[in-house]
């Protein structure tokens, strides 16, 4: 045989790849999600329905934004804030929110504004599955979520706060991996109710820290400048928020109706700066006690992070959780709607495995379902000062007392006395 006739070479068998193997966790994976979305819905579609008919206790909760949020966005529109009013205590950014209800111009301002405030709770429910669903993470802070804001009845869907944790929960979940945009969001909640800056005291230390705050400064000072162009009296907020005295349902306010049931006296009740205060002696005192207690919470949350050693992926979760729990127990005003964002950090901080928190927010579970209790069901005898009333808000407020300090040992023991050897076990791990 010549070289030119030399046999072809053998044909290429061709073996097929194997198909790859069914992830047995898949399955339970899309269960858990479409229980969890079923929840979601099934939730929401009877907060919406008590939102409608408004019957339960005092009612009128949903007249909040029938009324005083349409008088707000009438004068809004109109090119100013609201100048005199007593019950605008808000920073400006509490503004252009209320203005949101404009993106559905074929709808009324209540249906607009129930639709923005839904669609911030599908969002807060979305942005807590993703992070469980990262290595290390968890779908408990996603169930939290869902099943522990109904415990406020309808109370979150009558109330912009849905909206202002929806920018808290944002700003915590991208500060890991995008500082800078967690940073903007929290400086635009700040903006609208100052807490979400908080959710910046635990961002670890270094350049992605100075990135956060940096962003913080910058988004809250550019939408300030916008707002200060567009409208007038932006600052007038600040003179009506000094003003405010001690509400019924705050801490002092329940150490306050404590007394009055003791002597047999009962207390002095006004709705002052939208909403009921005590007044009568002794009333200034405790409002300041409040505010130096504030600043004490303060002074421990700078104490804590100088102390501080050991960072985990967890630490700006609870520490953002620890920070407002120890603002809303020392404030003189602790309305139902607080625990909107009580929850929503909580969730987010169930969201991590090596959460520190996980007592806390089952204490906060509870503390929202009594506050809803006091309000609006019980709220006539509340404002009485009855034994079951003053009953109600002492077990409300002790709840959120022992969480406080709760998160404050657990973040205090996760972070200052671990030993030295876990610290650098957990560098370690964060490094990996």
């Amino acid at each position: 045989m010549t070289p030119s006739q030399t046999p072809p070479p053998p044909a290429r068998v061709r073996i097929p790849a194997p198909a790859p193997a069914p992830d047995p966790g898949a399955f339970g994976r899309r269960t858990r999600y479409a229980a969890l979305a079923a929840s979601w819905l099934a939730t929401r579609a009877l907060m919406l329905h008590l939102l409608v008919t408004d019957r339960l206790g005092v009612g009128g909760v949903s007249g909040e934004v029938y009324v005083l949020y349409r008088r707000w966005y009438d004068q809004l529109s109109a090119g100013t804030f609201p100048f005199g009013d007593p019950t605008w205590q808000y920073p400006p950014g509490a503004g252009a929110l209320l203005l949101t209800p404009l993106i559905f111009p074929f709808l009324t301002f209540f249906q607009a504004f129930t639709a923005v405030t839904v669609a911030c709770d599908a969002l807060i429910a979305r942005a807590l599955v993703r992070a469980g669903a990262r290595p290390g993470g968890s779908a408990a802070g996603a169930w939290l979520w869902v099943g522990g804001l109904p415990l406020l009845l309808h109370i979150p869907y009558a109330r912009y706060d849905v909206q202002v944790t929806a920018l808290a929960v944002g700003a915590l979940l991208a500060l890991r991996r995008r500082p800078g945009v967690g940073g903007v969001l929290a400086g635009l909640g700040a903006l609208v109710k100052v807490w979400p800056l908080l959710t910046l005291i635990g961002a670890p230390r270094g350049r992605n820290t100075r990135r956060a705050l940096l962003g913080a400064l910058g988004s809250a000072a550019a939408l300030l400048a916008v707002l200060a162009l567009v409208f007038d009296h932006t600052l007038d907020f600040a003179r009506q928020q000094g003003g405010r005295g001690l509400q019924i349902e705050s801490l002092g306010g329940t150490v306050y109706q404590l007394a009055h049931l003791a002597t047999g006296r009962p207390g002095r009740v006004a709705h002052r700066y939208g909403a009921m205060e005590f007044t009568g002696p002794y009333v200034s005192a405790l409002a300041a006690l409040s505010l130096a207690l504030t600043g004490l919470a303060l002074c421990w949350l700078v104490f804590w992070r100088v102390r501080a050693r050991r960072w985990t992926v967890a630490v700006p979760l609870d520490a953002a959780l620890c920070a407002v729990l120890l603002f809303t127990v020392t404030s003189r005003v602790i309305s139902p709607q607080y625990l909107v964002w009580l929850l929503g950090l909580a969730a987010v901080c169930l969201t991590s495995g090596r959460t520190s928190q996980r007592p806390v927010a089952q204490l906060l579970l509870p503390a929202a379902a009594l506050s809803a209790l006091a309000f609006p069901c019980l709220y006539g005898e509340v404002i009485a000062g009855t034994a079951l009333g003053t009953t109600v808000m002492v077990a409300r407020n002790a709840l959120l007392v022992a969480a406080a300090l709760v998160s404050c040992r657990r973040l205090w023991t996760s972070t200052v006395t671990a030993s030295t050897t876990t610290v650098k076990d957990a560098t370690i791990s964060e490094r990996r």
